[in-house]
């Protein structure tokens, strides 16, 4: 029996150690399981959508939010739509700008960047958003870190400073006088550090630089914040790649995916998806790149524009579980991904959301009995979730001779999944003479009531590929049966 490991596209094909298709799956630890499809929850905002984020008062009552490049929304679970919460006047992103939130107390505070004055919204109190503070900059990043609020790459009215960090007073998201209540700011050059690319909160600040991470430790009065460069062999190339989850931070640097830890930055894609992923990404669009954080799937994503996007937009999303440290690839066409909690909708609101309860996509447990966790992010201008049907799903083996300098002949397949309902599988097979020749895969052969897939397929190398549709769960391996055919 032939299992599923590990994806491993940057190790040859022949006698591959792991699988070299992982398409539209979850990596398990024996295996892979299904990923649920992208699943539209609202309906849609003005533009495309640039932020998401949910926030959750003192009672426990979750309110969602998102922001397009003109305005911030409140999403209603009475009806799906995206209500204009924007202050008076609305905003103008530039460029690729991305709103980036955060909840300090009962507010929730937004930077957009450069060009926008960081807004706040009390949950409970306010309809509409508001600027932050007349003293506060703008910024690109925004975090809390302790009990202060940081922002980073900010502008002072003076124009970007892209290698600064300034952080608000003790308790008050209100006060940014340098000086004063322990606020204040601090220039961070780190030798050739370049920009910062990425702000991560918690009881320390990550700062991710272009070719340096910097961690800032709380020390009080008089110096405020120790800010050292602990890493000064890599940085964050792509600022929208940043993720984290606790006080582990992922990131992609100039050679590949890492994560780090507070200490040091460490290699997670290093001969498993690096080169692939190189290969694969538009480097003109990583603009688009968003990261994000399933903590119950226990995955980090990245979604991304490839090379084979026919729009430019992003059209995949590469998986990596932290825990077990496996990977896996989707096609998701996505504006950004982002977890989310629901805000809850009685069930007289459902009529006001669809009539008919059989068209509702989605789970009900988990769309609208509101602070569910939600894997998602947004794509046509909407807010949208994992949490359709399985995706259909492929997975190959390596190529690999049955018989050692011989010709082998396939007969049966038997593949190794679970399902529930209506999932269904079929084999085929890759197969070629030498390592030159193009590979030919044979027609897709569905089980039999005997449970096996009939082939006959006659080459010295051969590779199996088992694709997976409707409501499949689990797929771990595939036992193969055949024979060697006599030397000539």
């Amino acid at each position: 029996m032939i299992e599923f490991m590990d994806w491993l596209p940057d190790q040859p094909q022949l006698n591959n150690k792991g699988v070299t298709i992982a398409e539209n799956v979850i990596p398990m630890a024996r295996g892979y399981r299904s990923l649920h499809g992208f699943e539209p929850v609202s309906n849609a905002a003005t533009g495309a959508i640039r932020g998401i984020f949910a926030g959750k008062d003192n009672t426990g009552i979750v309110t969602l939010f998102a922001g397009d490049d003109t305005k911030l929304y409140k999403y209603n679970s009475a009806n799906n739509n995206l209500v204009d919460s924007s202050k008076s006047g609305g905003y103008a992103l530039g460029g690729a700008d991305r709103w980036r939130f955060v909840q300090f107390g009962d507010k929730v505070l937004v930077a957009g960047g450069s060009g926008e004055e960081l807004q706040k919204y009390q949950l409970g109190v306010d309809t509409a958003f508001s600027d932050l503070s007349v003293s506060a900059p703008k910024a690109d990043f925004i975090a809390v870190v302790r009990d202060q609020v940081w922002v980073a790459s900010i502008d002072e009215g003076s124009g970007k400073i892209p290698f600064r960090t300034r952080w608000s007073a003790i308790n008050d998201e209100t006060g940014w006088t340098v000086g004063t209540d322990q606020s204040d700011f601090q220039d961070i050059f780190g030798g050739d550090a370049g920009a910062i690319t990425g702000l991560v909160g918690g009881e320390f600040a990550t700062i991710l630089m272009e070719r340096g991470i910097a961690v800032a430790q709380y020390v009080g009065s008089p110096l405020i914040y120790q800010i050292d460069m602990v890493e000064t062999s890599r940085g964050c190339k792509y600022k929208n790649s940043v993720a984290n989850i606790g006080k582990t931070t992922f990131f992609i640097s100039d050679d590949g995916f890492f994560s780090f830890d507070g200490r040091g930055a460490n290699p997670i894609g290093a001969e498993k998806v690096n080169r692939w992923w190189m290969n694969d990404v538009d480097t003109s669009k990583t603009d688009k790149m968003s990261a994000a954080v399933d903590p119950i799937n226990q995955i980090v994503c990245w979604s991304y524009v490839s090379n084979d996007s026919t729009d430019g937009e992003p059209d995949k999303m590469i998986i990596y579980h932290y825990v077990l440290g496996k990977w896996s690839i989707a096609l998701v066409q996505a504006e950004l991904i982002a977890p989310f909690f629901t805000s809850g909708v009685t069930m007289e609101g459902l009529d006001n959301i669809n009539s008919d309860m059989d068209s509702i996509t989605g789970a009900l447990d988990s769309i609208y009995r509101g602070g569910s966790f939600l894997f998602g992010g947004a794509y046509n201008s909407k807010i949208y979730a994992f949490n359709g049907d399985a995706m259909d799903a492929t997975i190959e083996t390596a190529e690999f001779s049955l018989a050692k300098d011989r010709h082998t002949v396939v007969t049966r397949t038997v593949p190794a999944f679970e399902i529930s309902g209506t999932g269904s599988v079929t084999m085929s097979i890759g197969s070629r003479d030498r390592q030159d020749d193009p590979v030919v895969y044979s027609t897709a052969s569905a089980l039999t009531d005997e449970g096996f897939c009939q082939h006959r397929v006659q080459a010295r190398f051969h590779r199996f590929k088992m694709q997976l549709t409707d409501n499949w769960q689990k797929a771990f391996a595939v036992d193969v049966e055949g024979r060697p055919l006599g030397r000539r």
